[in-house]
């Protein structure tokens, strides 16, 4: 089928994909036409529309929340193909979930109603967050979209479309520049602000969101800023739901068992966990009818979940990927690396953490090593190695500055670092290229490069990981596992740092 597609396309009534559904496939049950969109989200990726969208789906097909609709926008020019995709499918597409006991289940979801690639019509997506509709915006726009300076943890002004966008009278080029752009229009207006909603991996992300905005707001109007900082609320949140890429043999499985033709569906994990701050502007959809879990204080639960799931990917992807694996099920089915990861995480994440109301840890450890080795997921571990400078400072360095301080363990967490640092040079342990796919490639790998002759030197990037190549009993740790990784490789590795 070929599509002509337009720049943003309001999702006509009705609930099938083309060309149909089969009646046992669960879909909107819901008139489509009758749905507003109130949520504006940057980033319709695989987790956007695997978590925030269901949720939202989820209350619609209870009778609830038609006027919190999605409109979906994509900024970046990868953003292309989703949002042609979606466009060409009225905004429906296919959730597959993927049990352990290799049972699939899909659902038609139809909360995205509308959606708009805006480098084609930039000034429609800022009318489109001015208009009254709009009361939250949400964002998946990665660790590293935020354009925080690793060392500083200032706003980082040199990204060159941000530069673009602090021209006087600039057409916005960025998530920050829309939300700026229309937030002074608002303002100008009367109107009141909407929500900004970040459902990013990383640290207090509501508080980051608005730490960062408002940094860039404050270089284009410092008036506007100090507006912003006192109306706009950036509630903060912890998601949770392991969402891998979808490959063509998912989009064949699906059109075989199923008999949907999607073009692109979304694969994800049975579990799935929203923690979000209750903290809105101009009210908010009934998310705990859908079970979201909607507390005062989000840090507890969003510190559980950065430093035993996401850390432990780290944990898992570069030392799998060297031993020779490919997916994270296969690294969880080896008992070294799972006596490895559970180690990591009851010995060194855990002690960092603050009580966790309502969570028993040991079961949540438990049951994250069990997801992890759900085979039907595949996440593949260079999806996990992908973008580590945006990921290792944000979810592992603060469990070893912890440990640091507080005379915890740290063997695990250098034996990570030193992992990374290996698989930064470039090959694996047969031989074979690797690419490393990093926003800071080209530092990454040229210390890499250098650390046969200063075993160090990866960790002389202040930037990345502050002062931790002068901290010798880190130090001792790091080049002990960086010398078995390239003398013995990362089982043996692993097993040393195990007995250490």
């Amino acid at each position: 089928m070929t599509h002509e597609p337009t720049v943003h396309h309001r999702a006509a009534a009705g609930a099938t994909l083309l060309p149909v559904v089969p009646e046992w496939v669960a879909q909107p049950t819901y008139d489509r036409s009758q749905v507003t969109a109130s949520i504006v989200h940057f980033g319709v990726g695989g987790f956007h529309r695997s978590h925030e969208a269901v949720y939202l789906d989820t209350l619609m097909n209870q009778g609830q929340a038609l006027d919190w609709g999605i409109c979906g926008v994509g900024v970046l020019p990868h953003d292309r193909r989703v949002i042609d995709t979606l466009d060409a499918q009225r905004g429906l597409y296919t959730l597959i979930v993927k049990h352990p006991d290799g049972k699939w289940s899909a659902k038609v979801v139809g909360s995205i109603v509308e959606v708009v690639f805006a480098p084609a019509d930039r000034e429609y997506v800022v009318d489109r967050l001015v208009d009254e509709r709009t009361r939250i915006v949400s964002m998946t726009i990665t660790e590293g979209g935020y354009l925080v300076n690793q060392e500083t943890g200032d706003f980082d002004a040199d990204d060159p479309d941000i530069r673009l966008d602090l021209e006087p009278d600039a057409v916005p080029h960025t998530v920050f520049g829309y939300v700026v752009a229309a937030l002074a229009r608002r303002r100008a207006e009367g109107r009141e602000p909407f929500t900004v909603m970040s459902c990013d991996n990383l640290p207090d992300n509501g508080d980051v969101a608005k730490r960062m905005i408002c940094a860039f707001a404050r270089l284009k109007d410092p008036d506007l800023a100090d507006w912003m900082e006192a109306n706009v609320a950036f509630p903060n949140s912890m998601v949770d739901r392991i969402t891998p890429v979808t490959t063509e043999e998912d989009i064949e499985r699906l059109t075989d068992q199923f008999g949907v033709t999607d073009l692109w569906p979304v694969v994800c994990e049975p579990f799935s966990q929203w923690v979000l701050e209750d903290s809105f502007t101009q009210g908010r959809p009934p998310l705990e009818d859908a079970g979201v879990q909607l507390v005062e204080d989000v840090v507890p639960y969003e510190l559980m979940k950065l430093r035993l799931l996401n850390a432990s990917h780290q944990a898992m992807c570069y030392l799998g990927y060297l031993a020779g694996y490919r997916y994270a099920h296969e690294v969880c089915q080896d008992p070294l690396f799972v006596r490895m990861l559970a180690t990591f995480m009851e010995q060194e994440a855990s002690p960092t953490l603050q009580p966790v109301p309502g969570v028993d840890l040991a079961e949540y450890r438990r049951q994250l090593l069990e997801r992890f080795a759900n085979p039907e997921i595949r996440d593949p571990l260079t999806r996990l190695c992908a973008e580590s400078s945006d990921r290792i400072p944000k979810w592992l360095v603060p469990v070893i500055r912890h440990n640091l301080g507080a005379g915890g363990a740290v063997d695990i967490s250098a034996l990570i670092v030193a992992s990374w640092a290996r698989y930064a040079e470039g090959t694996d342990e047969q031989g074979n290229p690797i690419e490393v796919v990093d926003r800071r490639k080209d530092a990454v790998v040229a210390r890499a490069a250098r650390q046969h002759e200063d075993p160090c030197a990866f960790l002389r990037d202040p930037d990345l990981f502050g002062d931790l190549a002068d901290q010798p009993r880190f130090t001792e740790a790091y080049t002990r596992a960086l010398a078995d990784l390239h003398e013995r490789g990362a089982v043996a590795a692993t097993e040393a740092a195990l007995q250490s």
